[in-house]
């Protein structure tokens, strides 16, 4: 088989182009060639392979006024993860038989104008810059690993999908929403827009109101205001402060552009770090939380004013790395911060191969070097650049002996990535390779065309050394969990990232997020306590907000909640009432069950009620006793017999009735309650009603030539207590049959009681009882009141014109009474006025009576009755 060579090229921003060359020959799969250039030169060939992180190495990096050389140390594993890939491919017989990898090193210096140029070279022809005209079939660009930010995004991703090239992502930077579908983009990880859900869960937690923001660039900065603060303040939060780090930018206008920049870096310094707000998100990329730390750094050195202590929020790709360079950069600002990251697996053998790693035995690696003396702060014997009065690198180092702010020992989720899309192009082309129809094409020409991997790619599935399932499809919305991080920093500018929860947008919203609180460090100016970013203090529960007028939402005054209305959380917007069953307490911020009340046999009330009604009827009783037993007399016979004992049995009735008020309503009772207590007492004041007709047509009759003798009788008092009482009890049954009284209960008339009561029904049924009976009264009243002055020893009309005026001063009485009294009260209200008008008229109309027949017999005698 002939022998053929394929040039594939990837670049790693920080600062490695990466020449990755494939022989398809048995001979060359033990001699796995790696050809390592310096940095500046560049390389040619066919993958492209892109990080947008700061540079590992950067010489002469230039910020505004300051000059230096900068070497972020962990970038160091990125390359690493990525040599390791290469060389586990290299290494697998089953996987690009007969082919082997290797590659080159290019540094960005993360310019865009650099990168932008690199990007064009890769598809000129070799020493000419002559974008897209290469007459050869080798050192053709096929395919691209890169991380994109907002920086690089109307240049890289479009250019190279103008040639149809493929580029997997490792990393979107926070606007990949704006990167349109016709793009030739692989996701290596999912699209990061799901994590602002994250951080919106994370300040709803801590009750974060009120927040700033800070944003790479103005790319971020509309994107976030055009996408994510809509969200933001439908959950409630309000975000004052808003500033891009852009506007530190000298704009040139100025003669001395130091001074410039200094001035808009304490600006912006003013505005966010001076603010009330205790929270700040800051959404970017790695490459501008460089640039964020060095303005936080100036700008102290700057402002005289003691800086705040804040809340850093940070988006994906924000973690703290440390910067090896002649200027020290800030990290006690981030004391206390919050991250999300992307959860990673270990490896296998990765570990081992970091623990070989040495510059003595890395050939080609021109990075090695410049590592290793930046991160273990020694110098190599040919070094021209360093300070001559540090130690001499021995090369015993080791990488595991680093701490872990210089160099993780874990994989981090960037290199995991990293490792992920060298192994998604390795199966790729293995695939292409092993495919019959392009075997064919192959057979035909030496050319392979970046095209026909995107068939490939849009189906790629495998599964890496760590047991993880990779896809690049592209349909597919992949949210997986994020880790919360919280990083704790020391005076030396040394950090640690611990996790102290994660995020699952898979599960409910109120479970996505889990935290662990007593593991949280927070900033110094917080004394270790939760931080409070609101606009004003939380109004409390039994308050309501109240919106100030000219402030943002946020911003309000507390009021009490109107009285029987409460609040039972913080910060509510209105006030509302307890259920029917419950009130509220003093505070006005929760409510009480009320407590179920009624006329009771148990309380001292009911009682005694019940025993007067006992009492009286037994008086009745004994009265009627009384009478029966001397019925014989003058006194007895004289007052209508028949009638006496049908009022003193109906008296002994109504007191019985009483105690159909007490105790708890049941439907019987309620019933029996008010038809009872009006038929018999109608009876009652019509046997009274009776007996003052009786006694006037007695007297009509004696005078001479009367013809009323004629209407005396018995007959005429039965018919008097029939008619009037059968009026009655045709009321009563109309009550009855058309709404009846039933049991109920009362949940407003006190505010803190459930009264357990009969419910009326008709109130007009109730109070035409009461007005018949009323009626009845009335009439006997005045009918006695004209008759009291008839000549006799022992006028009976006397008797009843007090009893019925005690009668109707009661009722009288009871009406307003009745209506304004609530609850059981009204219950106990009505059981007295039945007491009191029964005990009137037993007083007035028999204890006299009595008093004749048990202690002065001796008037008891007819001789007494008709004389003057």
């Amino acid at each position: 088989m002939m022998a053929r060579e394929l040039l594939l090229v990837l670049l790693l921003f920080p600062s490695m182009v990466c020449k990755v060359q494939v022989v398809n020959c048995e001979a060359c799969r033990s001699r796995n060639i790696h050809r390592y250039y310096q940095p500046g030169d560049f390389v040619y060939g066919g993958i492209f392979y892109q990080s947008t992180f700061l540079p590992f190495y950067s010489r002469k990096h230039t910020s505004g006024y300051i000059k230096a050389d900068i070497v972020v140390t962990e970038n160091y594993q990125h390359i690493l993860a990525f040599i390791f890939a290469v060389k586990e491919i290299n290494g697998n017989p089953q996987l690009l038989p007969n082919i082997t990898l290797g590659f080159n090193i290019y540094d960005s210096h993360v310019t865009p104008k650099w990168t932008y140029h690199a990007t064009l070279q890769f598809i000129s022809p070799e020493k000419k810059f002559v974008p897209n005209y290469k007459c050869t079939n080798q050192d053709k660009l096929l395919a691209v690993i890169e991380e994109l930010a907002s920086v690089y995004l109307n240049k890289i991703p479009y250019v190279l999908n103008i040639y149809k090239v493929p580029q997997l992502l490792y990393w979107y930077g926070a606007v990949n929403g704006e990167i349109t579908s016709h793009l030739s983009l692989y996701d290596m990880v999912p699209k990061g827009n799901y994590q602002y859900k994250g951080i919106l869960l994370l300040l709803q937690h801590f009750n974060w109101k009120w927040i700033g923001l800070v944003a790479a660039d103005v790319i971020i900065f509309e994107w976030f205001i055009q996408n994510i603060l809509p969200e933001f303040s439908r959950s409630g939060i309000c975000v004052p402060v808003m500033e891009s780090l852009s506007s530190v930018q000298p704009d040139g206008e100025e003669r001395d552009p130091v001074i410039n920049y200094v001035n808009s870096v304490a600006e912006m310094y003013g505005k966010v770090i001076s603010s009330k707000t205790n929270v700040l998100v800051f959404s970017g990329d790695t490459h501008r939380m460089t640039v964020l730390r060095w303005v936080l750094k100036a700008a102290m050195e700057v402002v005289t004013e003691k800086p705040k202590g804040k809340v850093w929020i940070l988006t994906v790709g924000m973690e703290l790395k440390h910067i090896s360079g002649q200027i020290p950069w800030e990290t006690q600002h981030f004391h206390g911060s919050i991250s999300f990251s992307f959860p990673s697996n270990e490896i296998q053998g990765f570990q081992q191969f970091l623990q070989n790693r040495n510059p003595f035995n890395a050939n080609g690696d021109g990075f090695i070097k410049e590592f290793w003396t930046h991160a273990f702060g020694c110098i190599f014997q040919d070094s021209v650049d360093e300070d001559v009065s540090r130690d001499l690198c021995t090369g015993e180092e080791h990488l595991e002996s680093l701490p872990y702010h210089i160099f993780p020992k874990s994989v981090t989720w960037q290199s995991y990535s990293i490792y992920n899309a060298v192994y998604a192009l390795g199966h790729a082309l293995h695939t292409m390779y092993a495919s019959t129809i392009l075997r064919r094409i192959r057979m035909k020409s030496q050319n392979v065309e970046p095209w026909q991997l995107h068939q490939i790619l849009k189906s790629m599935t495998f599964n890496n050394s760590a047991g993880e399932k990779i896809s690049l499809d592209q349909k597919a919305d992949l949210f997986p969990q994020l880790d919360i991080i919280n990083w704790v920093t020391f005076p030396n500018q040394s950090f640690y990232g611990m996790k102290v929860g994660w995020m699952d947008p898979k599960v409910p919203t109120d479970q996505a997020l889990t935290i662990n609180e007593d593991a949280m460090v927070w900033h110094n100016w917080f004394n270790q306590s939760q931080p409070v970013s609101l606009c004003n203090a939380e109004c409390l529960p039994g308050y309501r907000k109240k919106k100030k007028e000219g402030k943002p939402f946020c911003c309000y005054d507390c009021i009490l909640c109107p009285k029987g209305w409460i609040s039972n959380q913080t910060d509510m917007a209105d006030c509302f009432k307890c259920p029917e069953d419950q009130y509220p307490n003093r505070n006005q911020n929760s409510c009480i069950p009320k407590t179920v009340t009624f006329l009771s046999y148990e309380e001292p009330l009911g009682i005694n009620l019940a025993v007067c009604a006992l009492f009286f009827s037994l008086t009745s009783a004994l009265i009627l006793g009384v009478f029966m037993k001397h019925r014989e007399t003058p006194i007895v016979k004289a007052n209508n017999e028949d009638l006496t004992y049908i009022l003193l049995v109906t008296l002994f009735l109504c007191f019985l009735c009483a105690l159909l008020l007490i105790g708890r309503p049941e439907k019987v009772t309620c019933l029996l309650r008010q038809i009872t207590f009006g038929i018999t007492f109608t009876v009652a004041v019509s046997s009274i009603l009776a007996k003052t007709v009786t006694v006037v047509l007695v007297f009509k009759a004696t005078q001479p030539g009367s013809r009323i003798k004629k209407w005396m009788g018995k007959k005429l008092a039965n018919s008097i207590v029939l008619s009037c009482t059968v009026l009655q009890a045709i009321i009563c049954l109309v009550w009855l049959v058309t709404s009846p009284p039933f049991p109920d209960a009362d949940l407003h008339s006190l505010p803190e009681e459930i009264v357990l009561q009969c419910n009326e029904s008709s109130s007009i049924m109730f109070y035409s009882v009461l007005s018949y009976m009323g009626l009845l009264a009335v009439v006997s009243f005045i009918l006695a009141f004209f008759a009291r002055k008839l000549p006799d020893s022992f006028n009976e009309a006397k008797f009843i014109t007090f009893s019925m005026l005690v009668f109707c001063s009661v009722w009288l009485t009871f009406i307003p009474t009745y209506l304004c009294t609530k609850g059981k009260y009204a219950s106990a209200v009505e059981s007295f006025s039945i007491l009191a008008s029964g005990a009137g008229l037993l007083a007035c109309i028999f204890v006299p009576k009595c008093y004749i027949i048990l202690l002065k017999p001796e008037l008891n005698k007819r001789e007494h009755f008709g004389r003057r």
